[in-house]
């Protein structure tokens, strides 16, 4: 048996990142059902901060998480995004556009001339896009560093990091959670972080704790080889206002996805044959790009909260249960302000200095407010 004061189930960016600053205040121990870490959807993402995706709170919590990724240059580099649209899509580009002002002024308008000069291959005039948003200061990031680097600050604090820990039961004992794993390891501790992805509901059910409605949803990416004798390598990460078509450069090739959000199970998703012609059929639509093969193709889960806003803090109805789910696809952008957010509520420290004026109160990603609309 194993004793600790925090015991995060998970093992992707949320976990991870929320244990190494817990890490600084009690002995931590992160269980991770799989033999990898962020082997589900940390793993699985394209890794990019940009202010495209999610509402307000979620701009916000990837506004101050970017000072995080600055800082070291190893685990983010600079790379421009563009969120091209048709003229059936200009309202939506033009709201995109207010909703992405409030939180940079990088941001620029651009002609289809403009649009086809960052991006060649994007589809303008007869249909195709006509105006753009470019912002040239989009995050590129490391996946593997980011979960590398806070294991080793796990480590470095006295935590540990525990994989392939399938977990069996979980009880209230007295003050302490009880965990116990398929083969028979038990670990405990007072305080029980859920940030089990997908299957954050599923852990809470087996503590006894009411589900919050998550909702795992899959999205698929294929990758394809650009035109013969092209350099990607600068082209932008290239959105279209539509919300069904994105295409990143990468190694060479181009992923791209329908920006699928197939309901599913908590599973090891795979990609579906409707999904992956669908990504060829909107790459054909949106780009020149011809299709000779698909190189690779994958799906992950993105878990979204009722009202898609990522959730963290305290089950009402369970003492030292701490919920920290829902990141939908915005998990790895907004990790930093997450953590500290959970380093403040579980361990007392001051609530992260800036985040309250970008308007994230606890509040705001507190589970109440999915408790209460459902």
């Amino acid at each position: 048996m194993s004793s600790a004061d925090f015991l995060i189930i998970g093992g992707g960016i949320a976990g991870l990142s929320a244990a190494a600053r817990l890490a600084r205040h009690g002995k931590t121990i992160v269980l991770e059902g799989e033999s990898a870490l962020g082997y589900h959807s940390s793993g699985r993402s394209v890794t990019f901060s940009h202010y495209g995706i999610g509402d307000a709170t979620v701009r916000a919590l990837t506004a101050w998480s970017r000072a995080f990724y600055e800082a070291d240059p190893s685990l983010a580099r600079t790379a421009s995004t563009l969120y091209f649209a048709d003229k059936t899509s200009l309202a939506r580009l033009d709201a995109l556009g207010e909703a992405m002002a409030t939180f940079t002024d990088a941001i620029e308008r651009v002609d289809a001339d403009e649009i086809a000069r960052l991006c060649p291959a994007v589809r303008t005039g007869g249909g195709g896009a006509v105006a753009g948003l470019h912002d040239p200061t989009g995050l590129k990031l490391d996946a593997d560093a980011l979960l590398q680097l806070h294991a080793r600050e796990i480590r470095a604090a006295g935590g540990e990091v525990r994989t392939g820990w399938r977990i069996a039961a979980i009880e209230r004992a007295g003050d302490e959670w009880v965990v116990r794993a398929e083969d028979g390891g038990v670990c405990r501790a007072p305080m029980l972080v859920n940030a089990a992805g997908a299957w954050a509901d599923r852990v809470a059910a087996l503590a006894g704790v009411a589900p919050l409605g998550l909702s795992p949803k899959r999205r698929t990416i294929i990758v394809v080889d650009p035109p013969a004798g092209t350099d990607v390598a600068a082209w932008p990460f290239v959105h279209s206002a539509a919300g069904d078509f994105y295409m990143l450069p990468e190694a060479g090739r181009l992923l791209v996805s329908p920006m699928d959000e197939v309901a599913d199970d908590p599973c090891d998703a795979a990609p579906e044959d409707y999904d992956i012609a669908l990504a060829a059929d909107r790459l054909e639509h949106y780009t020149t790009v011809p299709i000779a093969r698909i190189a690779h193709r994958w799906a992950g889960l993105r878990t979204f909260t009722a009202d898609r806003v990522p959730t963290a803090g305290f089950a009402p109805d369970a003492p030292g249960f701490f919920w920290l789910a829902g990141q939908g696809g915005y998990g790895l952008q907004t990790a930093p302000a997450m953590s500290a957010a959970v380093e403040s509520l579980v361990a007392g420290t001051a609530w992260p200095d800036g985040l309250a004026a970008l308007g994230v109160v606890a509040e705001a990603i507190g589970p109440e407010r999915l408790l209460e609309c459902c």
